[in-house]
């Protein structure tokens, strides 16, 4: 029997099992996997990244799961905000906070490979390729069945499997969500003169455009338009799409020369009514599904990650079982605060910049200007895009 089963080995059950792992090394961990991360060992122009505020970062680094200096990871130094077609911008920059950074893109399938040759290394079972076909809840337990005949038990098992999570289904808890009517297309396009480690905010009529420096010149683009203009904008040509791109951002982030592979999703919020069950915690886009608006989604998953780790670190401890009612039920309490913060935030982001009503417009343009003007006005906006949470 093993002491955690992780359902999901993307980066939020990777970090999950490693974070565990090194900080308990008498832990026994399995991880399942639908996907076998490629083997391939040049990232390419197309990999899609995620944003990382520096307190993640810094947790991270501390168990060297990641490094700043690595070809797949850029800082973040500066953040620029502005409102189109109204006077408010403002910037946000490290050195005012006395910080190497206020975060870093990292692009998911390399650091992906690296974090999977580190659970192997780590000694962890692996079922990948995989999945749960059955699993059945005891007093002391958790048995799970697995579409390749594999049978396996656990004292706690961490349903990490993403926004779109199948075993939640049996536990039969509700996630109600909420839909945006906005679709976030995502892209990387490369600058002629270089990023110089700027992301960019830009608030549309249509809603937010973020642009978030990668390395080798690339920006990653999120867009966020209205569903209908999402096929033509998939469509079009490449030099066509930059074109209708420039004209949108403007030329803040300089002149747009290259666009790679184009996707988009539709854009929803919510969460799960319960982040427990018996002997099973929820964590990552399973526990939350939150818009990009700030960058916040991994983020709030490894704080899932760190504080799940800092429970089962201190039961082990005590002695206690791991898999007690009484440390998940702090798992969600604590979590639920954090959460519902960021589900609020952001939130409050999209409907309020999202809006040409007037008054609206000119409240935004104030906020913006005063923050610009005062360190103290902005603090709050720069905490959290650091992941000073709490």
């Amino acid at each position: 029997m093993f002491d955690i089963v992780i359902v999901g080995g993307g980066l939020t059950g990777a970090c999950a099992a490693l974070s565990l792992k090194l900080r308990n090394p008498k832990l026994t961990i399995a991880v399942i996997e639908a996907f076998v991360a490629t083997d391939e060992s040049q990232p390419s122009f197309d990999d899609r990244s995620i944003a990382l505020a520096s307190e993640s970062f810094k947790y991270l680094s501390a168990l060297n799961l990641l490094d700043a200096n690595n070809d797949f990871t850029a800082a973040i130094n500066d953040v620029l905000v502005s409102d189109r077609g109204h006077f408010g911008k403002t910037q946000i920059s490290s050195a005012e906070y006395q910080v190497p950074a206020l975060g870093y893109v990292v692009e998911v399938r390399p650091w992906g490979q690296q974090l999977h040759k580190k659970m192997a290394s780590q000694g962890m079972e692996l079922y990948c390729p995989d999945k749960v076909s059955t699993y059945q809840q005891h007093v002391g337990k958790v048995d799970l069945t697995l579409e390749s005949g594999t049978e396996i038990s656990t004292k706690l098992m961490l349903v990490a499997d993403g926004a779109h999570s199948k075993t939640l289904a049996p536990l039969h808890i509700h996630t109600e969500t909420l839909d945006y009517d906005q679709v976030a297309l995502i892209a990387n396009i490369e600058v002629a003169d270089g990023h110089h480690n700027k992301a960019f905010e830009r608030f549309t009529e249509t809603g937010p455009m973020a642009l978030l420096p990668m390395t080798k010149n690339r920006f990653s683009l999120v867009w966020c338009v209205k569903p209908e203009q999402q096929e033509t904008l998939l469509a079009l040509p490449d030099d066509e799409f930059i074109a209708q791109l420039q004209t949108s951002f403007g030329y803040r982030a300089g002149l747009f020369t290259k666009v790679g592979m184009r996707a988009a999703y539709p854009l929803k919020v919510g969460k799960p009514e319960r982040l427990m069950h018996h002997r099973v915690a929820i964590l990552g886009n399973a526990a939350h599904l939150v818009h990009p608006i700030a960058g916040q989604g991994f983020n709030l998953g490894l704080r899932d990650v760190i504080l799940l780790e800092k429970l089962v670190t201190d039961a082990l401890a005590a002695k206690q079982d791991i898999g007690d009612v009484s440390l998940l039920n702090r798992y969600q309490v604590e979590r639920n605060q954090d959460v519902d913060t960021v589900l609020w935030l952001t939130d409050a982001l999209v409907r309020g910049f999202s809006n040409d009503n007037r008054a609206f417009a000119l409240t935004r343009s104030l906020v913006l200007t005063a923050m610009a003007k005062c360190k103290r006005v902005k603090a709050p906006l720069a905490k959290q895009l650091m992941g000073n949470v709490g």
